[in-house]
């Protein structure tokens, strides 16, 4: 009896380790508008995926002077999208209530986004 529940309680283990969805290498490109925002030192990202962080900032650099910062983040992960919210000078966006969604483009592996700081 004891052999017969093993072998059921080992069928029902390796059962469950099939349902966790593979990972994927991603690439997101993030561009943020911060035109208009004076006094910037530092911009960046944080969020929920690896190597983003919801405690430090990730850095982002300037393309455009006063107006367009830039950042790639690649990584695996087998979520279909992602949360973050930037910040500058280490602080959050205050007028986005949640977390902002960026769903990734599964035809290219390669997903651009732009945004407005603190603008929906």
């Amino acid at each position: 009896m004891k052999k017969q529940l093993f072998i059921v309680a080992a069928i029902a283990l390796l059962s469950l380790n099939s349902c966790v969805q593979k990972t994927q290498w991603r690439t997101v490109v993030f561009t943020l508008n911060v035109s208009g925002i004076p006094n910037i030192k530092t911009v960046g990202v944080r969020g929920w995926d690896s190597p983003l962080s919801w405690d430090k900032d990730f850095p982002m650099k300037e393309v455009v002077k006063d107006s367009l910062y830039q950042v790639t983040i690649s990584g695996r992960t087998g979520r279909l999208y992602t949360e973050m919210k930037f910040s500058i000078n280490g602080q959050l966006e205050e007028k986005i209530a949640n977390n902002r969604q960026v769903y990734f483009d599964t035809k290219s592996n390669v997903t651009k986004v732009n945004f407005v700081f603190d603008k929906e």
